[in-house]
């Protein structure tokens, strides 16, 4: 039996998609079975960010409308063997309501892949009580800024008070240039200040921007970011 893990972030624009992405594809290159479900509903990019928006045949309001069977949604990435992802709608209202269903869903899945991986959507609104109702873990992304671990933290304690006792932190854009001149918080701060250890510590890579627009995972490059990425799955 599998497990389904949340990405999640306080703050848009964090690199949580492209996490969860080259997580993905980093455990998928471990010898694991692998689904990304994208729950961002109205305003997906997992698929963009994978390079798979031409694929799409079925989304996952299909699937939790019996619009489809789970085969016809899924959508198998052919560059990494053992990674699959099912898009979101461009629909989201009423998300709530489908929570149950959700439930059900990720139950299945997690018969066939050892893990479920859920790109929630920025803020704790809606979306985010949706992605976290059916996870066992949840990773939560920030940048070394204060107003993203300011934001960060509010989602740990939403997550803490919903009962997910297992969190983890994955920090992206660290520049350790920045660090030496005391200009950004360190990674002993953060950890601090979110009483949470990083399993991840990505630094801040110009291949990270051309893996997005060209579609691929940064795995796909020898750089410093893939190696970080790769350890991140390592702790995962």
């Amino acid at each position: 039996m599998g497990e389904a893990i949340v990405f999640t972030s306080g703050k848009g624009g964090v690199g949580k998609t492209t996490t969860i992405a080259n997580i993905g594809a980093g455990l998928s290159q471990l010898d694991k079975k692998v689904v990304m479900l994208d729950t961002d509903m109205g305003l997906r990019n997992l698929d963009v960010v994978m390079g798979l928006e031409d694929q799409i045949n079925y989304n996952l309001l299909d699937l939790l409308e019996n619009r489809c069977r789970i085969n016809q949604a899924v959508i198998r990435d052919k560059r990494f063997s053992n990674l699959y992802m099912i898009p979101a709608s461009l629909r989201c209202d009423g998300i709530l309501n489908y929570r149950d269903k959700l439930a059900i869903l990720i139950e299945q899945l997690k018969k066939e892949f050892d893990y479920c991986l859920i790109d929630g959507p920025a803020g704790i609104e809606d979306g985010f009580l949706f992605s976290i109702c059916v996870a066992d873990r949840a990773v939560v992304v920030t940048t070394p800024c204060i107003s993203s671990v300011y934001d960060a933290s509010r989602v740990i304690d939403l997550l803490e008070a919903r009962g997910l006792e297992q969190v983890h932190l994955i920090i992206n854009e660290y520049n350790e240039r920045l660090i030496r001149k005391n200009h950004m918080l360190r990674k002993s701060d953060i950890e601090e200040v979110l009483g949470v250890k990083a399993i991840g510590l990505i630094p801040l890579d110009d291949k990270v921007v051309i893996s997005q627009n060209k579609g691929v995972p940064v795995l796909d490059f020898r750089c410093k970011s893939a190696l970080a990425y790769q350890n991140a799955c390592v702790c995962l």
